[in-house]
C-alpha cells in the first residue's frame, strides 16, 4: 500500500484523491467537510451509493436526519474523539449501509471526514491502514482550500465595509476595487442590518456563520460583513427578476425561525430600501441601521417594521428624542400613568399604547390585550379621566404615540 499512498500525495486536486481512493477499494467514498457538507464523492459501481449517500450528495450536505440519527447513537462523538477509521454499523431506517469512517486531519485539527461504504467484503486492516495514512494528506488539501476560500471572503468583506462607509468616491472606482478583489457586484440589492445588543466576539463569529449558511439563496449574491455589534448582510440579485427586498424578507423569516430556538441578547433587524448602483451601499445601510435605531430607542421591534421605506415618522425618532432631551421634556399625561401603574400594579400605558396602535378600536385592541371590550373601554374612560388627553384629536394620538415610545427608552417596557 505504500507506493498507493505515494500515489494519493502525490496529487493536490481533492476530487482526484477521492477518484484515487474509490478506484483502488473499489467502494464508494464520500469526502464531507467538518461542518458535514459535501466536497467530494465517487464509486467505482455507481449504482452502490446507498440511500444515506444519495441523499447527501443531492443535498450537497449530510441530512438532517441522518445527522440527529448519528448524534442519537453517539457516532458524532465517536467522529471527534477516534483518530483512526472505525466501522459505522447498518442503519435500516436512514439507509445506511456499513461503512468506514475517518477523520482528515492537519495540525490536530479536524478538517473533514472520509466515509467509505463496505459494498460486499469489509477494509481489510492494510487498507485500513492505508485509508489512515492518506487521511492526513486529504487533510492538508482541505486545509488550504479553506484557507484560500477564507482569503477570498477576507477580500471580499473589506471591500464591502469600505462600502458600506462610503469610501469610494465614484462607481467607476467601487468596480475596479471589486474587480481586483474578483468580486461579483450584485445589479440590484439591499443592505440587512442585525443590531446585536450586548453581543460578544464570540456570539458575533457563531451568527455570522449561522447565517452565511442560510445565505445559499438560488440567483442571489449575499456577503456578511461584520461592523462593530452589527452583522451587515448584503442581500443582491445577479438579475431583475427578483427583488433583493423579497430576498431580505425571506431570509429574515428563515433566520427568525432559526434563532428562537437560542437564548441570545436582544437583535434588532433593519432593511435598507434596494438600489442598483453599488456606490449606494452606503446609503441602503444608514437606512437600515435607521430602523435598528429606532428599535434600539424603543427597546423593542413590537412596533418597529423591518424595512426603512416603511419607517413612517419613526425614521425621526432619534432626533425627536435628541429634541426632548435638549429640552428636558417629558410628556406630564404619561408621566401620571407611568405613576399609576407602579403604585397600583395597573396597565394604562400598555393599554392606550395598542389603543393607539389600532387607531382606536376597540374590538382589535382588546383582542391583543387579552381582555373583555368593556373592560378596555372602562380603562379608558380611567385614563381619560386622569389625564388632559384628548383621544379625539389627531394630532394628540400620533404625539402621545410617539411620546409612548420615547418613554420606553427611560423605562417603560410595554
Amino acid at each position: 500500500m505504500e507506493e498507493l499512498l505515494e500515489q494519493v500525495v502525490s496529487l493536490s486536486d481533492i476530487n482526484q484523491i477521492i477518484d484515487f481512493i474509490s478506484d483502488e477499494l473499489k467502494k464508494p467514498v464520500i469526502l464531507e467537510s467538518a461542518d458535514f457538507f459535501l466536497l467530494a464523492y465517487n464509486s467505482y459501481y455507481i449504482n452502490h451509493f446507498d440511500a444515506a449517500n444519495q441523499q447527501t450528495i443531492f443535498s450537497k450536505k449530510c441530512p438532517l436526519s441522518i445527522f440527529e440519527k448519528f448524534v442519537e447513537e453517539g457516532i458524532i462523538d465517536q467522529l471527534k474523539t477516534i483518530p483512526t477509521p472505525f466501522r459505522v454499523k447498518q442503519i435500516e431506517e436512514i439507509g445506511l449501509n456499513q461503512r468506514v469512517v475517518v477523520s482528515a486531519k492537519h495540525k490536530n485539527e479536524i478538517m473533514g471526514y472520509i466515509w467509505i461504504q463496505e459494498i460486499e467484503n469489509e477494509l481489510s486492516d492494510e487498507e485500513l491502514d492505508f485509508l489512515y495514512q492518506a487521511s492526513f494528506h486529504v487533510g492538508k488539501i482541505i486545509y488550504r482550500q479553506k484557507r484560500l476560500k477564507q482569503e477570498k471572503e477576507e477580500q471580499a468583506e473589506e471591500l464591502y465595509r469600505q462600502a458600506l462607509h462610503e469610501q469610494f468616491q465614484t462607481e467607476k472606482e467601487l468596480k475596479a476595487a471589486a474587480d481586483k478583489a474578483n468580486v461579483a457586484l450584485p445589479s440590484a440589492f439591499t443592505v440587512l442590518v442585525l443590531q446585536i445588543i450586548d453581543g460578544e466576539n464570540e456570539l458575533l463569529d457563531d451568527l455570522k456563520e449561522t447565517i452565511r449558511s442560510y445565505l445559499n439563496l438560488k440567483d442571489n449574491i449575499s456577503h456578511v460583513v461584520e461592523d462593530h455589534s452589527n452583522i451587515a448582510i448584503i442581500v443582491g440579485s445577479v438579475s431583475r427578476k427578483r427583488s433583493a427586498l423579497a430576498a431580505s424578507s425571506e431570509l429574515i423569516n428563515r433566520l427568525l425561525t432559526h434563532l428562537r430556538s437560542q437564548t441570545l441578547p436582544p437583535i434588532f433587524i433593519g432593511v435598507g430600501n434596494e438600489y442598483s448602483s453599488p456606490l449606494f451601499l452606503g446609503k441602503s445601510y444608514r437606512e437600515a441601521l435607521q430602523v435598528t435605531k429606532a428599535a434600539e430607542i424603543t427597546g423593542s421591534q413590537e412596533h418597529i417594521p423591518y424595512e426603512y421605506q416603511k419607517l413612517g415618522l419613526f425614521r425621526y425618532l432619534d432626533q425627536i428624542a435628541a429634541k426632548n432631551d435638549q429640552l428636558h421634556y417629558s410628556n406630564p399625561d404619561l408621566l401620571l400613568l407611568k405613576e399609576k401603574d407602579k403604585e397600583s400594579q395597573t396597565e394604562f400605558l400598555r393599554t392606550l399604547e395598542i389603543y393607539l396602535v389600532n387607531n382606536c378600536k376597540v374590538k382589535q385592541s382588546a383582542e391583543q390585550l387579552f381582555i373583555h371590550q368593556n373592560t378596555l373601554n372602562y380603562r379608558i374612560k380611567q385614563i381619560l379621566d386622569m389625564t388632559s388627553i384628548d383621544l379625539n384629536d389627531f394630532h394628540t394620538r400620533c404625539q402621545l404615540f410617539i411620546d409612548l415610545m420615547l418613554m420606553k427608552k427611560a423605562g417603560y417596557k410595554s
